[in-house]
């Protein structure tokens, strides 16, 4: 099922295949045939295998993927008839681009911290085609369609990559919210504790059942942020300039209980339910029995928790903080686990950017929030391969798997049909991260100064280059 363009752009892609762009690779290049757009031949990424071949790109889909058996240096391809041809370096392998479903923009309101043109650069940058913006910390945020249209009025013109946005739900729009969901938000994001901004408020358990309820009245998707209130307010405690001491005020148990509670309304009203930002092995587990239990629930991570620990954090770095906090290596081994057998289903950035006066001060004051947007792909991947895993697992966690939890079936893969949301990359070519030489608004970022692997040399959206200045039909809504 394809996303569908805001500004009214859309293609029957389904009739064009009938009419032969399939991937017959020798047939493909007949007289009759209109010229492609691109092509691009070398190493491939497609169903999680790598193989050699071309890819083809017409009217900004994949009309062909075939595959050369005589490998790199044959000297026997069929010529292409492309506007443009690109040959892979054999250090390089062409990806499905990143699908990132979890982007704080921060437009309108908040722009300062962040904005559609500034982001999207930087998602394009590394490697990224979609993302969904969640509902705050813009003002308003999106917990209303008036709020979503505001958004979708600054982006319009702005995104170099495909950008969707969440709904909201508070105490304010209970019993409303299929207004949302019918202009076209992907699900409906909400706090159990206090979300940090005033303009945004939590639920209570009650109230979370009564969206659960509602939600599943029209087959939506509820997103939670599960930190227990009763919980938080236990532990919380004296909080130092160790990054240790901000972890213990926000213990793991906040989070495994606040999992189970909603695991138990989830069982009650039926509603599909995915937990954001899990950091701790103790919510591995509660979601490993929820699954084997068949329940609807899914769950993501995210690349702090994935490669940073709490004890290697230097003091008062407010880079670092987040909530959930980062946790130590213990809890990262677990997260790494529940990725390896499918209890986790994907990771994302939850890039959550602000202006450098908000990230000053300690760690009780300043803001929370890791911004890695453009980084947080090639630090998966860093990670990944430090544990003998693969290019095709991060891909498959940050692509295939983030485009299938919001129903964007028509992309994460390069198959044909699909559209040529893609990417290059240099998988073992590695970078130090400058915070001052990335695309975010605000020079902040927990990766900085790390050496990373993965030189992203193009990106491409629907066949063009993203970073070309065509920023027009990057708007969608849920398919």
């Amino acid at each position: 099922m394809d996303g569908t363009d805001v500004d009214g752009h859309g293609h029957d892609y389904g009739r064009d295949f009938e009419q032969g762009y399939g991937n017959d690779f020798g047939n493909d290049f007949e007289h009759d045939r209109p010229r492609a757009d691109l092509a691009i031949h070398g190493t491939i990424l497609t169903h999680g295998v790598e193989t050699y071949g071309t890819v083809v790109v017409r009217d900004g889909r994949i009309a062909s993927v075939a595959s050369d058996s005589n490998g790199p240096g044959a000297n026997g391809r069929a010529p292409i008839d492309a506007v443009e041809t690109i040959q892979l370096r054999n250090d390089e392998i062409l990806i499905p681009g990143i699908v990132d479903t979890h982007v704080h923009i921060n437009e309108p309101g908040r722009t300062a911290w962040e904005g559609f043109a500034c982001a999207t650069r930087a998602a394009a940058a590394g490697g990224m085609t979609t993302i969904l913006d969640m509902p705050l910390n813009s003002v308003p945020p999106t917990l209303t369609v008036e709020a979503l249209r505001s958004k979708r009025s600054c982006a319009l013109h702005e995104s170099y990559v495909q950008v969707g946005f969440w709904g909201g739900v508070d105490a304010s729009n209970l019993g409303r919210l299929r207004e949302l969901w019918d202009a076209g938000v992907f699900g409906f994001k909400c706090f159990l504790s206090p979300s940090g901004v005033d303009e945004y408020g939590s639920l209570s358990y009650e109230e979370l059942e009564r969206a659960m309820r509602e939600i599943a009245s029209f087959g939506g998707l509820l997103v939670c942020h599960a930190e227990d209130p009763d919980d938080l307010m236990r532990y919380n405690g004296h909080v130092d300039a160790s990054y240790r001491s901000f972890e213990a005020s926000r213990p793991a148990e906040c989070e495994a209980n606040a999992v189970r509670k909603i695991v138990r309304l989830v069982a009650r009203t039926g509603c599909r339910t995915h937990i954001l930002h899990v950091s701790s092995g103790l919510s591995v587990d509660v979601l490993r029995r929820a699954k084997a239990e068949g329940l609807p629930v899914s769950a993501e991570t995210c690349p702090h928790y994935l490669t940073l620990d709490c004890d290697h954090i230097p003091d008062n770095a407010t880079a670092f903080k987040c909530c959930p906090p980062i946790r130590d290596l213990h809890e990262q081994d677990a997260l790494w686990a529940g990725l390896a057998d499918g209890t986790l289903d994907g990771v994302v950035t939850d890039h959550s950017p602000a202006s450098a006066d908000m990230k000053a001060g300690t760690l009780a004051t300043a803001w929370g929030g890791v911004s890695s947007l453009q980084v947080g792909f090639r630090a998966v991947l860093t990670g990944a391969m430090r544990r003998g895993l693969s290019l095709a697992d991060v891909v498959r966690w940050m692509s295939c798997n983030t485009a299938r939890l919001v129903g964007l079936d028509d992309r994460g893969d390069i198959t044909p049909a699909l559209r040529a949301d893609l990417a290059i990359i240099r998988p073992y070519e590695r970078f130090v991260v400058d915070a001052t030489a990335l695309e975010s608004r605000n020079p902040i970022c927990a990766c900085d100064g790390m050496t990373l692997n993965g030189v992203v040399t193009r990106t491409f959206v629907a066949g063009r280059d993203a970073l070309s200045g065509v920023r027009e039909g990057n708007l969608i809504v849920r398919p």
